[in-house]
């Protein structure tokens, strides 16, 4: 059976790098998954992608020698089992608030004894090489479970959620963390108060020995994360990418043309 690189890289201590599959594209999956990122993840919460084109999606980029990840649309045992049975290597799981969340979704990623996660497919161990037999007695080992902060709840609860076994590093929304730090007249913080709450989650996985991560647009960005200690980077989106690309033309086509904002990330 596989092993997964990703949760090797992070116990050494090392970045690892990757990006967001947000367009549920096969050909474009294909593409980057050959390109030399160390994941990629399917982000199933916020993109129009169904079971059948997630599977096809996870299949290629691990045969291409990748690692496929899923963003699920809540850490419940119902999407996480979903993704995982469908040949995920791993879960990104949105808006953990609180300790009670976290146990919720380990619990759902891994086999009794240690967790809930229910027997059955066959998908999830071709994308580890594997006979089921081989996959369900090392699953809990190589899955990733990744879990996100994007609160000021989170950042509060950081430690006890960072400390809990089978926590496997930590991911900042740092969109999401805005909206929420907003105060009651819909103000957003101030970039500093931003930034201080993203350095007190950096804190908190230092001190439990937890890696942590975030969502960056360029890869500018993404060093400085990693030179802060962060080791889970995304690195902007297939979308993203696409875009920006398009508009750098576009400009240049007709510079006095309108530049669209389309994908923030």
């Amino acid at each position: 059976m596989k092993q997964n690189p990703v949760k090797v890289k992070l116990k050494r201590g090392e970045p690892t790098f990757g990006t967001w599959l947000t367009l549920g594209d096969l050909y474009a999956s294909r593409v980057l998954a050959r390109l030399g990122f160390d994941w990629l993840t399917l982000d199933i919460e916020h993109s129009a992608i169904d079971w059948s084109q997630a599977a096809m999606i996870f299949a290629a980029v691990a045969d291409a020698g990748c690692v496929p990840l899923a963003r699920v649309p809540e850490g419940t045992h119902h999407y996480i089992k979903r993704v995982l049975d469908a040949g995920a290597w791993g879960i990104v799981v949105p808006m953990v608030d609180t300790v009670e969340q976290a146990r919720v979704a380990i619990a759902a990623a891994k086999y009794p004894p240690i967790g809930n996660r229910s027997v059955g497919g066959g998908m999830h161990s071709m994308n580890f090489a594997a006979t089921a037999g081989d996959y369900y007695a090392r699953a809990n080992d190589e899955i990733l479970v990744v879990l996100q902060t994007e609160s000021p709840a989170g950042v509060r609860n950081a430690e006890a959620i960072y400390r809990l076994p089978g926590c496997d590093a930590i991911f900042i929304g740092p969109n999401d963390l805005r909206a929420q730090m907003r105060s009651p007249d819909g103000k957003d913080p101030t970039p500093e108060e931003h930034e201080r709450a993203i350095q007190q989650v950096i804190d908190a996985g230092k001190k439990v020995g937890t890696p942590t991560g975030i969502h960056e647009m360029d890869a500018e960005g993404a060093l400085r994360r990693a030179a802060q200690g962060m080791q889970f980077i995304a690195v902007g989106s297939d979308l993203r990418m696409m875009t920006v690309m398009a508009q750098q033309t576009v400009r240049s086509l007709s510079p006095e043309g309108p530049a669209r904002d389309i994908a923030r990330y």
